[in-house]
């Protein structure tokens, strides 16, 4: 990722407005195809969560399942740094684009602790539970790029690139986060910050459950923005660098997985009891996001977009229409997974039904005996439920463009 920094040393501002300019559809068809099919693993986890089937596992197909969906988070909020870059370009306003991201983000928060959670759960229980997923942290990235636009784009990249390969630093200091000190006065902070977990807000007010934290995402969006310096570049010159870019991501974390020597707070094992040893290696650390989880994901996600530029077809255009409506999908995509599963478990398992207007996804006991669907049964009701959303993201994709303006941008 450093090559982030050469892209923009040797990158004159004639040369960057003209490549704005001179963008091409295809180069950000590859963007919404990336995006696009990192939404549609996001359902494949939805489904999984209200499906009973536990993360992770230590069969291959159960261990794949989830793994797989890794590359959601990474690409999406690395994907919407470069599209704030793309756009600030396009506007050519930097006091404008930061109104924009400081909105846009404070939208996603509230939206991440109303309608997502609802979602979730189908239930008003928000004094005990309300989760800061995926969307809070893209939020709050947001809101943090709106002041880091204002630098020089060398300095977000520095910024980006800082967080993402030192945060792993904080983990000898950082508390327990569900053993957090009752006199830990700033525990909180550190909480939302890096650690995670749960606390009441002012000690006695609704519970936050903490599992997606600022830190590293904002290092991620940064770096993504920064990102968008190499898009702008000639085809020969950004194929070079995506390529560069994913190999060099890939390469150090096979050097730094491989030898554990830094990067993921868990250590892989040849022996471990528990996972064959390749396994073992993938496993890396989700929450928070450790440097290899990120290098693991992000390196095939750069290294896949200059191919994906000459992509054609339907599959191309399903996973493009799915990409330019990234939060459109995702606020209907969890409800509808969730009304799915409902009506199944009515059919199937009627008295298990309780179980699903629980506290999903973290506060929730065991799927009741009997609930748990099969793997087969999980991709089945996976792939139609993107079959079916397929229909709605079209017709508000066409929506945006006939009317980009106006509050609908901001989804």
């Amino acid at each position: 990722m450093p090559l982030i920094l050469g892209a923009l040393a040797g990158t004159s501002p004639d040369t960057r407005l003209s490549g704005m300019s001179a963008l091409k559809s295809s180069r950000l068809d590859s963007i919404d195809i990336v995006r696009g099919s990192v939404m549609v693993l996001m359902a494949l986890d939805h489904v999984r969560v209200f499906a009973g089937v536990p993360a992770g596992g230590n069969t291959p197909a159960l261990f794949f399942t989830r793994w797989i969906t890794h590359f959601c988070a990474p690409a999406f909020v690395f994907l919407a740094g470069t599209g704030a870059f793309l756009h600030a370009r396009t506007l050519g306003d930097r006091a404008g684009m930061a109104r924009f991201l400081l909105t846009r983000g404070t939208l996603l928060v509230l939206l991440e602790l109303t309608v997502s959670r609802l979602s979730w759960t189908f239930n008003l229980d928000f004094y005990n539970y309300t989760e800061a997923n995926v969307i809070w942290a893209i939020g709050w990235s947001m809101i943090a790029l709106a002041a880091l636009i204002r630098l020089p784009v060398s300095w977000v990249a520095v910024f980006g690139l800082a967080v993402i390969g030192g945060h792993n630093l904080l983990a000898s200091i950082a508390p327990d986060p569900w053993n957090m000190p009752p006199d830990q006065t700033f525990g909180w902070l550190w909480q939302l910050m890096y650690v995670g977990g749960e606390f009441r807000i002012g000690g006695t007010g609704p519970k936050l459950v903490i599992l997606y934290t600022i830190i590293p995402w904002v290092g991620v969006m940064a770096a993504g923005y920064a990102f968008g310096a190499v898009m702008l570049q000639d085809a020969q010159r950004r194929r070079q660098l995506c390529v560069r870019i994913g190999l060099g991501a890939i390469a150090a974390f096979l050097i730094l997985r491989g030898f554990n020597i830094y990067g993921d707070p868990g250590h892989w094992r040849s022996d471990d009891p528990e996972r064959a040893p390749l396994l073992s290696f993938l496993g890396t650390t989700k929450y928070p996001a450790s440097l290899l989880y990120l290098l693991m994901t992000l390196g095939p996600t750069i290294l896949v977009l200059p191919a994906l530029e000459q992509a054609r077809g339907r599959l191309a255009n399903w996973l493009t229409t799915f990409g330019r409506v990234p939060l459109f999908y995702y606020l209907l995509h969890i409800p509808f997974i969730h009304a799915v599963a409902v009506a199944i478990s009515l059919v199937r398992t009627p008295s298990a039904t309780g179980w699903l207007f629980l506290n999903h996804p973290l506060r929730i006991p065991p799927a009741p005996d009997g609930y748990i669907w099969s793997l087969p049964m999980l991709y089945v009701v996976w792939l139609g439920v993107v079959c079916a959303l397929y229909w709605p993201s079209r017709w508000f994709a066409a929506l945006k463009s006939r009317r980009p303006g106006g509050w609908l941008r901001y989804l």
